[in-house]
């Protein structure tokens, strides 16, 4: 059995101000060190077989924290990064919205299709979590991992794991500085993308 502990980075500026950050790579502020500060003393007394983390800086950052309290290296992976925004990187949630009208509804069809120019679709997002989760799991033999990631890419790998719905992701990214566990026996196999590339 793999268990997981999925860590979404602590706050950054952005994160404060609604700003997409996508694979911006956007430092901590002093909440977010806080956050990881908090966390990491929380999991000091937890054993852990190993630490993954994105190398953008606001996971790269977490990590190195939390990695310092519970005595492991932290190994960096760019698989783990949060989904590429494309343009919309920079910009407001308001401003994305004047600027582009985007369909933020529960639509299959953008599961396979990315939202916004340059960007990355959540299909993309979960094979690459996928594909990262089952190395590591394979690498261990199980144990207890910890992944210092992202919030849509913590959704997905959990949503994955759970077997929820895909259009339903969103509903699952945690908190800052929040982790979330999952746990599976068996290499995860991906999601049936094909149904979804045939939606209007």
């Amino acid at each position: 059995m793999t268990e997981m502990w999925l860590v979404r980075h602590g706050q950054t500026d952005w994160n404060l101000r609604g700003i997409y950050q996508g694979q911006s790579d956007i430092p901590l502020n002093e909440t977010g060190i806080i956050q990881a500060k908090a966390l990491a003393a929380s999991l000091a007394a937890t054993r852990f077989d190993a630490i993954y983390s994105s190398d953008l800086m606001r996971a790269r950052d977490t990590a190195a924290i939390i990695a310092d309290a519970i005595g492991l290296p932290d190994q960096l992976d760019a698989r783990l990064r949060e989904i590429n925004q494309g343009v919309w990187e920079g910009q407001t949630i308001d401003d994305v919205q004047e600027k582009y009208a985007p369909d933020f509804s529960r639509n299959p069809k953008y599961i396979v299709t990315p939202r916004a120019e340059g960007a990355e679709s959540l299909a993309q997002v979960i094979t690459r979590m996928v594909q990262a989760a089952n190395d590591y799991h394979e690498r261990n033999n199980g144990g207890r991992l910890l992944l210092a990631t992202h919030g849509l890419s913590a959704a997905a790998l959990y949503a994955v794991v759970n077997e929820i719905p895909l259009v339903d992701v969103v509903k699952f990214i945690p908190d800052n500085g929040k982790p979330m566990v999952v746990q599976f026996e068996n290499s995860l196999p991906l999601p049936d993308f094909d149904q979804y590339s045939l939606q209007k």
